[in-house]
């Protein structure tokens, strides 16, 4: 299926926000992955100018997300949920981690809608809300420092969402730019190199073609790894001209 439709279909959940910031910090975390469908049960404050301003550029899908009473109303007409859990419960679904719940999930989107389920900023979710939901997920942080922002929850979560959908290789975001590169130095743009760099070695005293070693054979391996370009070819033998030279302005041999 379509990436794009993949993600389309998975709603971010926010149970009882109390920070309309966090609210902000959520559209903006959804609208970088391609998540579109932002749903709040009973938040506290919104609409708010600091979600707005905590969205920064995002600010369309606050104006679109849907906002609803009840974790009920918000699931309706999804066929799969997952609940953001920082522990695992007695009752409950099992907890699993983000790589492979997200993979469940949008498995399940295959087929209709799903959620993304997130609670309140101080105490997550109820275990009722948790009930609710096929599945719930935690994010495996430090134990010695498990508190982890909302926003901050949420964007790990939907690039997992996004990574998965593209099967690990998502289309690049940004301009398009020039490539900084030249095409590759042929074998005899190499050799030339090479035959370069030896007699400005010989010249400096630096090389004794009587006694020559190992040297040449271990800059011809450097530079096969290296896998000059042309361009670079140019400049490391206009450096050799000028070392000959002594005038600064390189010449090609």
């Amino acid at each position: 299926m379509n990436p794009e439709l993949l993600l389309s279909r998975i709603r971010v959940v926010l149970c009882r926000p109390s920070h309309p910031g966090n609210i902000g910090a959520a559209a903006r975390a959804m609208k970088t992955m391609g998540l579109r469908e932002l749903c709040l049960v009973a938040p506290k404050r919104f609409p708010d100018a600091e979600a707005d301003t905590r969205a920064t550029g995002a600010v369309d899908l606050l104006r679109q997300a849907t906002v609803v009473d009840s974790l009920d109303a918000a699931l309706a007409g999804c066929v799969f949920a997952v609940a953001m859990s920082a522990r695992q419960r007695d009752l409950g679904p099992p907890v699993g981690a983000p790589r492979e719940s997200v993979a469940r999930l949008l498995a399940e989107a295959k087929q209709g809608p799903v959620a993304l389920v997130f609670g309140n900023e101080t105490v997550g979710l109820s275990n009722e809300e948790v009930l609710r939901c096929q599945a719930a997920v935690t994010i495996p942080t430090d134990p010695g420092f498990s508190s982890l922002n909302l926003g901050s929850a949420v964007q790990l979560l939907c690039y997992e969402c996004r990574m998965t959908a593209f099967a690990g290789r998502p289309p690049l975001g940004g301009q398009t730019v020039t490539p900084f590169a030249s095409p590759l130095a042929t074998a005899d743009e190499n050799e030339g190199l090479l035959r370069h760099l030896e007699a400005v070695m010989t010249a400096t005293g630096f090389f004794n073609p009587a006694q020559p070693g190992r040297l040449l054979p271990k800059l011809r391996r450097l530079f096969s790894r290296a896998r000059l370009e042309k361009e670079e070819i140019n400049i490391l033998r206009g450096i050799l001209a000028a070392t000959q030279t002594g005038t600064g302005h390189g010449r090609k041999g």
